[in-house]
């Protein structure tokens, strides 16, 4: 198991919000950094950590983003907005990978045109595709527009297989527990080790160590593990110094 490390940008600043409530009157915002994404970039450059991920919530952090490229090329994807417009410029701005949700998933439902357009663009093995997710009637659902819409697209063997012939990686929230610090969602995890075959990171929930051992436990040690709001550089608790320690490890 690798730690993906994650920078995630709202109004410009780096900051942890609990996701689902990006679209209502009031944000909750577990923490904003007083350091800059450039910051978190170097730190996660000096660690050696690769892989991991700067989103951008929302308008007005396109500048932030580049920051954080541009201090650590090579070792950061980035979503948010991503469409096969724009997609490119970020790679040669030093992102190793562009990560989509919404742009692919439309109107509830998978666009196939604009999956392949996007390919068409990046090229598959610089595409990671977020299958941010809740469960309704025992069942996996990929959910959009700031995780408030469900999507027809179910989370199952069949449509993984599909989508890994379009994409090099996957990234996985697990929306109702993303950002609550409430422990992993334990059966998502289960059935994603089961059905991946290509590189898929988990985010949401993981909040000790203990976390992190339950987390390769139910794995196998077959997915990477993101943790944001739990940690002591994003206001929490956790050691981001032991959970580098425990990912090396591990890795």
């Amino acid at each position: 198991m690798n730690f993906r490390p994650c920078i995630d940008l709202h109004d410009g600043k780096v900051k942890q919000i609990v996701g689902e409530t990006l679209n209502d009157g009031f944000i909750v915002e577990n923490f904003v950094s007083a350091h800059d994404s450039a910051y978190y970039a170097e730190l996660f450059k000096n660690d050696g950590l690769t892989g991991g991920h700067v989103i951008m919530l929302g308008p007005g952090n396109e500048t932030a983003a580049l920051t954080a490229l541009g201090q650590y090329p090579g070792g950061l994807q980035i979503g948010g907005g991503i469409n096969a417009d724009n997609a490119a410029d970020y790679l040669r701005q030093g992102a190793t990978h562009v990560i989509v949700t919404s742009y692919i998933f439309r109107d509830g439902r998978l666009n196939e045109e604009h999956l392949s357009r996007i390919v068409e663009e990046v090229g598959k093995d610089r595409l990671v595709i977020d299958l941010s997710c809740k469960q309704r009637d025992g069942k996996w659902f990929v959910v959009t527009n700031q995780w408030k819409q469900f999507s027809d697209f179910e989370v199952n063997p069949a449509n993984i297989k599909f989508l890994e012939q379009y994409c090099d990686e996957f990234l996985v929230h697990a929306v109702d527990v993303e950002g609550k610090q409430s422990g992993i969602q334990q059966s998502l995890v289960t059935d994603l080790a089961e059905w991946v075959t290509i590189p898929t990171t988990y985010a949401g929930g993981a909040r000790s160590i203990a976390d992190m051992e339950l987390f390769v436990q139910l794995s196998g040690g077959r997915l990477d593990l993101t943790i944001g709001s739990a940690l002591d550089i994003f206001g929490g608790t956790l050691s981001y110094e032991e959970v580098v320690r425990y990912s090396r490890h591990t890795a």
